[in-house]
């Protein structure tokens, strides 16, 4: 069930004796690596306690439309905007009809008006609901407007019965929603992007930096946790927010970035060097603010080089698939060209940060992706847009790369 990696579900649970078997659902979509939100309907608190759920999903549970802590927090069309897809498990016989007449009266039919995810319905009822003709005919305007049915399952009911009407089991559920996924670029695999810059201590209160912004890195990571992977971000000193589901260590020094580099760089696929790394930091760090009054009008820095973060992750790991960034002012694809050579990584993406639109800070970007056979220029557009882009392509270069090493 690798598709789920890093999908968002919102499972929705309807009153009815097999809700009992959501609890065991969100485990099992849990373990497929989904993160999982739920809304459970009045009738649903009767059967199972919003408590179970939420220690089971690690996320608060919605069963209100009107409640005010939850609209506060993350109100329902928030919460329908956040779903991959949306998966109403158990739905019962009401739930089916309010849903197929267009109702917006609870929490749970709202989010299914408001949602543009995929809804999938997994019945579970009485064998005689089931076969009724309103139950069936409100399944096909169901299924004729879009939304998929998962089941049911036939056996022993609740009630005594035997029929169709019991709701396909958990492990089924997974596997059959972890099918409308298409899988990632990077599914199964890990990459571990460095972004942001680093700062060097000169005494208590002073550093040496640079003007990065972590913006270009930290949009990698979210085109990478998309792509399915698993994602490493290890982030310099910046004013960003995580993309959810990215694992991130936070750093301060070149060295701190190298050891949480070499150390998550073990388990990688890809690596991307995308942090703004100083080159050299102060040999000594005073202890004390160094005071103006003592430096006669001066001051005189002794600055020694700091280590190569990714030519030692490419030493360390060669099989790593390595990704270089050079950012530069002058002569854009020598320097990078030979930066490549230099480092030994597998490819390089090289920016102009003195353009005007593309350099430090901005929200835009162009690039040009070099490696051994290809020079590929990316024009200027969002950071966002070019690290999907990005990412796309260094999926594709990465597989090629292995698969011409087996």
């Amino acid at each position: 069930m690798s598709t789920l990696q890093n999908k968002r579900i919102l499972l929705g649970v309807t009153g009815g004796i097999a809700a009992y078997k959501a609890a065991e659902l969100v485990r099992r979509l849990r373990d497929g690596g989904a993160e999982v939100k739920v809304a459970m309907t009045r009738a649903a608190c009767e059967f199972i306690t919003p408590m179970t759920m939420q220690a089971l999903s690690g996320q608060a549970v919605h069963t209100s439309l009107l409640d005010p802590a939850a609209e506060a927090a993350m109100g329902h069309i928030e919460l329908a905007r956040w779903a991959d897809a949306v998966l109403i498990a158990p739905a019962s016989a009401d739930f089916l009809a309010r849903l197929n007449a267009g109702m917006g009266d609870d929490l749970l039919t709202t989010l299914c008006l408001a949602t543009r995810a995929p809804i999938y319905i997994a019945p579970a009822m009485n064998q005689a609901m089931w076969d009724s003709a309103s139950t069936q005919a409100n399944l096909s305007q169901l299924q004729s407007r879009g939304i998929g049915v998962f089941g049911p399952g036939s056996g022993s009911q609740a009630c005594g019965e035997v029929g169709l009407g019991r709701m396909l089991e958990p492990t089924e559920l997974a596997e059959r929603l972890a099918a409308t996924f298409s899988a990632g670029t990077l599914t199964g695999k890990t990459v571990v992007i460095t972004a942001g810059p680093t700062r060097e201590a000169v005494d208590p209160v002073r550093y040496i930096s640079n003007h990065s912004s972590g913006k270009m890195g930290y949009a990698l990571a979210e085109a990478a946790r998309e792509a399915g992977a698993k994602v490493v971000l290890i982030s310099g000193p910046c004013h960003l927010t995580a993309p959810e589901n990215v694992e991130l260590h936070q750093v301060e020094s070149a060295e701190q970035m190298l050891d949480a580099s070499l150390t998550a760089a073990t388990n990688a696929h890809i690596f991307i060097a995308a942090a703004a790394v100083c080159d050299y930091r102060p040999a000594s760090v005073s202890e004390q603010k160094i005071k103006k009054q003592n430096n006669n009008g001066s001051m005189t820095l002794e600055l020694i080089a700091n280590p190569d973060i990714i030519a030692s992750v490419v030493a360390a790991q060669p099989k790593v698939y390595s990704v270089a960034f050079a950012a530069e002012t002058e002569r854009l694809l020598d320097h990078a060209k030979t930066k490549r050579e230099r480092k030994g990584v597998n490819c390089i993406i090289a920016n102009d940060v003195s353009a005007a639109g593309i350099g430090f800070n901005s929200d835009d970007n162009a690039v040009t992706f070099i490696d051994e056979t290809t020079e590929l220029t990316l024009d200027k557009r969002s950071k966002s847009q070019l690290a999907r882009a990005l990412i796309d392509l260094l999926a594709e270069k990465s597989k090629k790369t292995k698969d011409k090493a087996l």
